[in-house]
């Protein structure tokens, strides 16, 4: 089978066929009768999209690239501007890294994951193919609802493309977990770009966990980091700001409040945590 008839036999089972990639989910998903309309698993591990490809631009990593697959390429796992890609890949246990695929974290759209946070974070793309074309989507546009995205019917997300970042870019991300295993109470991914005057040019912070049924970009936190320096005063501005754009929710996991209180603590860790990396890096 090769993408075509991949996209054709998903085209085909509309509703009916579901894309397998490591296969981490689907146990989950069956255990919660999330699965009563499948009848047809599409599996694509035999299809070439397991790679990480640098160019000119930045980097290309196939949908099937595992978790570990991503931490030993050296030319994105050593860079501090890919910091909250790595440490995202790198939460999971072994068994979990080995399996877990760069395309199925992402096609899951669920806001509990940790990778589409750090990728968001880092403004990648997705490339998705059919059996006629391929168009590339935004990683900001690509999730619509828990597990629903953008891709429209036939649609296979091949690959993630990451862009080169400037000197003195670092990024992280943090969880907020009850366990090793646990899917996050909340999730912070940053990215921060500082001038030769140590002011922030450029950022990103993302939140994910219990604040919606999609991962949630704060521009309110990065309007407040904007053309200043890093201080401990600027860092808690934004990190309060954070609260303008999430709206938590309750669940067994944590309270709204106490998501509202820890999104605060939470950013302000990763917003540290990447302003370490870039002093680490100068």
């Amino acid at each position: 089978m090769n993408i075509r008839e991949a996209s054709v036999a998903l085209a085909k089972r509309s509703g009916r066929a579901m894309i397998v990639a490591g296969g981490t989910m689907v146990h989950g998903l069956a255990a919660r009768g999330l699965l009563g309309n499948i009848k047809t698993l599409i599996d694509l591990q035999n299809l070439g999209l397991s790679y990480v490809k640098s160019d000119p631009k930045g980097f290309r990593i196939g949908a099937m690239t595992t978790f570990d697959e991503v931490l030993n390429y050296k030319p994105v796992s050593k860079d501090i501007a890919y910091g909250a890609l790595i440490d995202a890949v790198n939460l999971p246990p072994a068994q979990i890294r080995n399996m877990a695929t760069l395309g199925g974290s992402v096609c899951s759209s669920t806001p509990f994951f940790d990778v589409p946070i750090a990728l968001m974070a880092l403004d990648a793309d997705v490339r998705a193919k059919t059996s006629r074309r391929q168009r590339l989507i935004p990683l900001n546009r690509f999730f619509i609802s828990s597990f629903e995205t953008a891709l429209k019917a036939g649609e296979i997300a091949t690959e993630v493309i990451l862009r080169k970042f400037p000197s003195r870019t670092a990024s992280s991300l943090l969880k907020l977990e009850t366990n090793a295993n646990d899917l996050a109470i909340l999730n912070v991914g940053t990215r921060i770009t500082l001038d030769k005057q140590s002011r922030c040019i450029e950022s990103r912070i993302v939140v994910g966990g219990g604040v919606g049924p999609v991962p949630v970009n704060s521009p309110s936190a990065e309007r407040k980091l904007r053309r200043r320096v890093l201080d401990e005063d600027t860092i808690s501005e934004a990190s309060e700001a954070t609260l303008e754009d999430v709206d938590p929710v309750s669940d067994f996991r944590g309270s709204a409040d106490y998501r509202r209180a820890m999104c605060k603590v939470m950013t302000k860790r990763a917003l540290k945590k990447a302003l370490a990396r870039v002093r680490g890096g100068m």
